[in-house]
């Protein structure tokens, strides 16, 4: 019987895993990848974080870059790697777990291969499930390649041929980049008047003043919290601009359905294309979880990680608390107030 069982081992799990050996718990974390820091190394080639060095840090051990720089996503892998290195983590990786249930006052964990018990869980694994396309995929042509952006790599994996970007957020306008700069003709899906933020203004990081002001700090319950937090989410240092700018990329609006090789869009049907990604997205699955109260958008309903299951918590969802929540730096703050909790609550 383990005090803690930790179900991811990305920055929420490892975060939460440093307050709990603190506390002399008995935990393990399991992760369904073959190695620490997967979750970001599967992502694209190019991805950077918006983030610099200095607001990158998990507690206990400053991330090994010198300040200012944007580290790569192996940077992070690697990062994570050496920190579970650093604290011997218990960890058990290639464990996909497939329920949680609960008894009286135990926790079941069912994985592939055992089943495990714990007075306490922690969910760790994210807000990024399940990726989502839009069903009219099935409807376009077999001879039209078709790729997520969670499988993306680079555009080494496009067919010869235009291509149709689709998706109006940080890594729609990243990829869209990316893939027009091979001189093809991309076409781009979705909404254009979005709000650019530079990653520098005034000498500064754009993190830098995100901190001076206290916007990564205001909680969703507060008023101001709720009203950036049903906003639209800004692009961040990307020159949307320049890039819907350029003579091989045409804006089409929002994509409507698809029949074959016709791409129907709000401004135009397309017939040319011979590569789409979809950067449509993520939908969250908890169902594996059994008795969790759901919010209308899937995610778990909680006060900042506590669920409504005593000793079943959250960690690493985004606005967990603020929207500092959903960064690299700003999860240790989330598991050090569950830490304290759980030793309130404990003692």
């Amino acid at each position: 019987m383990l005090d803690f069982i930790i179900i991811g081992a990305a920055q929420a799990g490892l975060a939460m895993a440093y307050y709990l050996k603190q506390a002399g718990y008995n935990f393990i974390i399991l992760d369904k990848e073959e190695e620490i820091g997967a979750s970001w190394l599967n992502r694209w080639d190019s991805l950077k974080l918006f983030t610099p060095t200095e607001f990158n840090h998990l507690p206990g051990m400053d991330f090994p870059s010198e300040k200012g720089h944007y580290p790569s996503k192996t940077e992070v892998a690697n990062y994570f790697k050496l920190y579970a290195e650093k604290f011997d983590f218990p960890i058990q990786l290639n464990t996909l777990v497939t329920s949680v249930s609960k008894e009286k006052s135990t926790f079941f964990i069912t994985t592939e291969k055992e089943e495990l018990k714990a007075k306490n869980v922690v969910i760790a694994t994210g807000p990024f499930h399940i990726p989502y396309t839009p069903p009219f995929y099935k409807k376009i042509d077999k001879s039209v390649f078709q790729i997520h952006s969670n499988f993306y790599k680079n555009p080494l994996q496009l067919q010869e041929g235009n291509a149709l970007v689709v998706g109006a957020g940080d890594s729609g306008f990243q990829i869209l980049d990316e893939i027009s700069s091979t001189n093809r003709k991309t076409y781009f899906s979705g909404a254009t008047d979005v709000k650019v933020l530079p990653q520098e203004l005034l000498g500064k990081t754009l993190w830098w003043w995100f901190s001076k002001t206290g916007f990564l700090s205001f909680s969703k319950d507060s008023w101001i919290g709720k009203k950036i937090n049903n906003s639209k989410q800004p692009i961040i240092g990307t020159d949307v601009k320049e890039i819907l700018s350029r003579t091989n990329v045409e804006a089409v609006g929002k994509t409507l359905d698809a029949e074959g090789e016709i791409i129907s869009t709000e401004e135009k049907e397309i017939s040319d294309i011979k590569n789409i990604v979809w950067a449509t997205g993520y939908r969250p699955n908890f169902g594996w979880i059994d008795g969790l109260e759901l919010t209308k958008d899937g995610y778990p309903k909680h006060k900042r990680g506590v669920s409504n299951t005593k000793g079943l918590y959250f960690i690493g969802l985004p606005w967990l608390h603020t929207r500092g929540s959903a960064t690299l730096g700003g999860i240790k703050n989330d598991a050090k107030y569950l830490s304290d909790f759980i030793e309130n609550q404990i003692s």
